[in-house]
């Protein structure tokens, strides 16, 4: 990976102003009293493809079972479904608000002015029935005024976001960015993220991008972590086996008494990253759940390293259809 030179005068010189993760770490008298740390585990809420009802049901389900880590966006369109199996699941689970993390995401058509991303967070704390976010992300690096085609705002859109109302959010972050675009955030604004959400898996382990967010002391969350066995997603006829039928994965999930997904989400856990698999069934959003019961030693761990060598792919990649370049400078621009 090819970092920049400017980011790599921000890991020698520690020229980072403190963000909103180290100002909310004091104490903070507001609504927004969470005091959990961002779990290892969450369940994502992107395409579960269930009606509204059953996407409650989800949610609820995954509260009881365990989980305490919500990860949600506007673009999914399904943040009032959320909401409600949210309260249904703190309820039948008897938790508090403060004992879950819930995280949401501002979409590209309300970047930079201020205004539009304080509206943004408004509908979704309406829609998900909540005084607060956990976590705050900017979804992509790219804004897309109606009516115009995208352009890359995110500098202005992160200045909004620094100014959202702290009793309404207790960190913000990014998700998608290059080194080159998380550079001029903090150059710019002089606050870094308290977390970056990017694709993450074996097929694309982004190794020494994590390095940089750990030295940075910034957290990151893989989406996609097990893959994505999406069809729309599968890069065409040189596309990879599936993540979870790999030969070596299936190995070292006999090896382990573990099954194949819970081997590629202890791996994200080991790494020192939030992992957040979505699952509309609950057999298997449970089984996730107890990839924190799975043991992995140090030759599996090495052994999925070595997977990307062979299958690296990035399933995520937007940049053709919205005429941007996105990922510039990671391990498979």
């Amino acid at each position: 990976m090819r970092i920049s030179t400017q980011l790599s005068l921000v890991l020698a010189t520690g020229a980072v102003a403190p963000g909103w993760a180290y100002e909310l770490q004091k104490p903070f008298v507001s609504s927004a009293k969470t005091t959990i740390a961002q779990p290892p585990i969450g369940f994502g809420t992107w395409n579960l493809a269930l009606s509204p009802q059953n996407t409650t049901e989800a949610v609820s389900l995954a509260i009881q079972a365990g989980y305490r880590q919500i990860d949600g966006a506007a673009i999914y369109r399904n943040e009032v479904a959320v909401g409600k199996g949210i309260a249904e699941g703190l309820k039948k689970a008897n938790l508090t608000r403060e004992e879950i993390w819930v995280t949401s995401k501002l979409w590209n058509d309300h970047h930079g002015d201020v205004k539009l991303a304080e509206e943004a967070l408004s509908k979704t704390l309406e829609d998900l029935g909540l005084d607060y976010l956990d976590l705050y992300l900017m979804h992509w690096p790219v804004g897309t005024p109606p009516g115009e085609k995208p352009s890359l705002s995110y500098v202005e859109t992160w200045k909004s976001m620094i100014a959202l109302p702290k009793e309404k959010v207790r960190n913000i972050g990014i998700s998608n960015f290059s080194p080159a675009q998380l550079t001029e955030i903090i150059a710019k604004t002089g606050v870094k993220p308290f977390a970056h959400q990017m694709e993450m898996h074996p097929y694309l382990p982004q190794s020494a991008w994590l390095a940089t967010h750990k030295a940075l002391g910034i957290s990151v969350t893989a989406y996609s972590p097990l893959g994505n066995s999406n069809p729309i997603y599968r890069p065409g006829k040189d596309a990879p086996p599936p993540l979870l039928k790999n030969d070596e994965m299936l190995e070292i999930a006999s090896s382990t008494n573990c099954t194949p997904a819970q081997v590629a989400l202890k791996w994200g856990m080991e790494r020192g990253t939030s992992v957040i698999p979505k699952s509309a069934h609950e057999v298997h959003f449970v089984e996730n759940l107890q990839a924190l019961e799975c043991n992995l030693g140090h030759k599996d761990l090495a052994k999925i390293d070595l997977l990307a060598s062979k299958y690296l792919t990035r399933f995520s990649n937007p940049s053709k259809s919205w005429g941007v370049k996105l990922f510039e400078g990671l391990e498979d621009a």
